[in-house]
């Protein structure tokens, strides 16, 4: 059997949406075939009494060393200052930006539109496949 690829990901996410992250990482856990490297921190891993500056740092170090930036589309991503310096993070490092649209979602927010290499819909398939062409 080949080497699988390990995929080095930044699922990025507010801490009042973490169910969505939370499905996220149980669809690419539940993928054949695919594995990767989860660089986001967690709601039970969240960091506690940190200045803006440390917290800033704390995301960059998470993006750098991914392949692939990863947006749940939702309309909270439109009022979130911390989502947003994620993707401009990620945009400055040329990092990819994969678009997830919720299910049902008839609209994206503008920032994951304009920021997005491709968007893809809530589907197991269509996100992992997404992921390998943009890695």
């Amino acid at each position: 059997m080949s080497n699988l690829h390990r995929y080095k990901l930044f699922v990025s996410h507010a801490w009042r949406y973490s169910e969505r992250y939370e499905r996220m990482i149980n669809f690419l856990d539940a993928s054949p075939r695919f594995i990767y490297a989860n660089h986001s921190v967690p709601e039970d891993r969240a960091f506690d009494s940190m200045s803006v500056a440390e917290l800033k740092e704390q995301l960059r170090e998470q993006i750098r060393p991914v392949e692939v930036v990863i947006i749940i589309g939702g309309m909270y991503v439109a009022h979130s200052d911390w989502i947003q310096f994620e993707i401009d993070y990620a945009e400055l490092l040329g990092k990819p930006i994969l678009g997830i649209r919720p299910r049902g979602a008839q609209v994206m927010p503008a920032a994951v539109t304009q920021a997005a290499d491709e968007i893809v819909n809530w589907n197991t398939d269509s996100i992992v496949n997404a992921i390998r062409r943009l890695a």
